[in-house]
């Protein structure tokens, strides 16, 4: 449904709620969630804030995070032992003693473990070694298993929560909002969360546990090889520093340059028909490739800094593997340490550069990440703001009555008053017509009955009670309602005609029949099953208004709603649908909106609307004998004038 008049912008609506904060309005902290401006501030942060509301999500199945960091912790232990058991081995070749806590450490072997395994302690030093590796496998497997089905649950949460927020808002929301952008978030967004928890999560532990680990044993074999090794690694500190404060801009604006391309390509794919009626292949072609150039352009300048940061990495790496070389051959010809200490520490030294490099990595997907949680974070935080009050009541019955009192509407960021003062009721049973040139306000006023919009004065009741003091849900589930652009979902007929309801064929055939539509889909090859397409493209248009119609009348509603619903129909049509909706409900109210007359011309009153305005009120016979507003659009669609 389009708004009449003028269509509020962003820029807008942004004000206009900014002003209206103070008037209990929240559209201004919840309508700039995606707004880029919220999203590409220059703010710097070395890791950022969002990524770390992860850490609940992973709460919920603690059990199974805490399997896992055992495991990877094990996993790390297991995978550093064997190098000191290597070490023992070319000691015992070599016929060199190990002194200190090692040396305790080889004579335990050597004296207790060996003996239970073999009476050759090459052999034993084999089987250890063997074992370590064994141990690095299974552990590796439970922790990689635990953290990656966390990592799916986690997304499968987040995206419910981001899909919930988003079902939640109201109708209003949608209209400053590129459905390839929202979906994008979904997508992209929420996968990339994913690759945090399952990857980055063990990454972590890795650095840890292999850090601690490493570090333990080797002060314990020899500090001053320690502090050799270790010293250099303090520059990483600043270069991770640098790295993190000028990447994270780029990565937030690469995820942004996503959901545009995203955007565009739905809108593309969604207009086709009217992209070649055009002859606009060329031009949509160019669009396509100045959104993929702007997120070329930042992926290019990402990889740039990150591809600055790593030979960094490899730099101190170096220089820290040098200095160990030097000094360690000092202190093993000095006597200090053995050959086998020597072998040991230089083995454990070069399974130190994968954490290191493994922490660049990390730090460059947490930046990726950080930009994908403000996205997703935005939806989930979402709140709609027409809600249900905390004291509001349910209707606890059909729709009996419906009034507008004095009903005065604005839309967001705009001037022009749409609605001036409406009032009119109807009742049980009647059918009242709405009627007036676009832009009159005529759909404005059933969006304010579904509650999409709400008034800035005046109140809207049902069945005597302001709408805000009832339940949304309570109040639409009395109402049918059918839009000028009928949608439908990709699925079968079936499936779109009972859309949320438990009905059989039976029910949903008689619908269709009320509906007009039984005669085309008994001629269907496949009848109800028959497939729809996306958004309905495999039905005609007049059928697509037909099957929207019968979705509403399977509901049995109290109160129909049809704004613009036959426009796609033709007059015999009509006329059959007309006469079914009379003989169908007696007491059903009804509520249409129509530019065309003959759609209203059987109502118990026609309201007719100029700017905003009730100018002129009543039947067909009394509206067409006052020689108004309506008598003279009669005249001209009756061929008259």
């Amino acid at each position: 449904m389009g708004h009449e008049g003028c269509r509020p912008t962003q820029l807008h609506i942004l004000y206009h709620s900014r002003l209206d904060m103070g008037a209990g309005h929240k559209r201004a902290t919840q309508y700039e969630h995606l707004d880029p401006d919220a999203l590409n501030d220059t703010k710097t942060e070395v890791l950022g804030k969002q990524i770390w509301r992860v850490i609940p999500y992973g709460y919920r199945y603690k059990m199974r995070a805490l399997i896992g960091v055992l495991a990877n912790g094990m996993a790390r232990f297991a995978d550093l032992l064997p190098f000191v058991f290597i070490g023992f081995a070319v000691d015992y070749y070599a016929g060199n003693e190990t002194d200190g806590f090692f040396g305790s450490m080889r004579g335990f072997l050597d004296d207790s473990i060996f003996p239970l395994m073999t009476d050759n302690l090459a052999v034993g030093y084999g089987i250890l070694i063997f074992l370590g590796f064994a141990s690095l496998a299974v552990f590796q497997g439970i922790s990689e298993y635990c953290w990656q089905t966390l990592g799916y649950k986690v997304q499968h949460d987040l995206r419910l929560d981001a899909t919930r927020s988003l079902i939640d808002m109201e109708a209003s929301y949608y209209d400053l909002r590129q459905t390839g952008q929202l979906m994008s978030v979904l997508s992209a967004d929420v996968n990339q969360l994913e690759d945090v928890i399952s990857d980055a999560s063990t990454s972590i532990i890795r650095i840890v546990v292999t850090f601690g680990t490493a570090f333990l044993i080797l002060v314990l074999m020899s500090w001053k090889l320690a502090a050799v090794l270790f010293a250099p690694l303090v520059l990483i500190i600043p270069l991770v520093y640098l790295f993190s404060t000028r990447v994270q801009r780029k990565y937030r604006q690469q995820r942004e340059s996503t959901g545009d391309i995203t955007a565009v390509l739905e809108n593309v794919i969604s207009g086709i028909a009217v992209v070649q009626a055009y002859n606009a292949q060329e031009w949509e072609a160019k669009r396509v490739d100045s959104e993929s150039t702007a997120y070329r352009e930042q992926a290019i300048g990402a990889s740039r800094d990150r591809n600055r940061f790593l030979p960094g990495l490899y730099a101190i790496a170096g220089i820290a593997f040098g200095l160990l070389v030097t000094v360690g051959g000092y202190l093993t010809k000095s006597g200090d340490i053995s050959t086998g200490q020597l072998v040991t520490f230089l083995l454990i030294s070069t399974r130190m550069t994968m954490p290191m490099f493994i922490f660049g990595m990390l730090v460059n997907q947490l930046q990726k990440g950080e930009a994908s949680a403000r996205r997703v974070f935005a939806l989930v935080d979402l709140e709609p703001t027409i809600a249900d009050k905390e004291d509001a009541s349910e209707l606890g019955g059909p729709i009996y009555s419906v009034e507008f009192e004095e009903v005065h509407f604005t839309y967001p960021g705009t001037t022009t008053k749409v609605l001036a003062g409406i009032s009119f009721k109807v009742v049980a049973g009647q059918f009242l017509g709405v009627m007036g040139h676009t832009g009159a306000g005529k759909t404005t006023i059933l969006k304010l009955l579904m509650r999409y919009y709400e008034p800035q004065s005046g109140r809207v009741l049902v069945n005597g009670i302001d709408v805000q003091d009832l339940t949304l849900d309570s109040v639409r589930n009395g109402m049918g309602f059918v839009s000028q652009e009928p949608f439908l979902f990709f699925g079968s007929l079936k499936q779109n005609v009972a859309y949320n309801r438990e009905a059989d064929d039976e029910e949903i055939m008689k619908a269709l029949e009320m509906a007009g539509a039984a005669e085309f889909v008994d001629e269907l090859e496949n009848g109800l099953d028959t497939m729809v397409g996306d958004r309905g493209t495999m039905l005609s248009g007049g059928q697509r208004a037909r099957v929207s119609l019968a979705r509403a009348l399977l509901k049995n509603p109290s109160l129909l709603v049809l704004d613009e619903a036959s426009s796609a129909l033709d007059a015999e049509t009509e006329k059959r649908i007309q006469e079914n909706l009379l003989a169908s409900g007696s007491e059903r109210t009804t509520i249409a909106v129509a530019h065309r007359l003959s759609t209203i011309r059987n109502a118990d009153e026609i309201i007719s609307m100029v700017d905003g305005g009730i100018l002129e009120r009543g039947n067909h016979d009394s509206l067409i004998s006052n020689n108004g507003v309506y008598a003279s659009q009669w005249r001209i669609q009756t061929g008259e004038i």
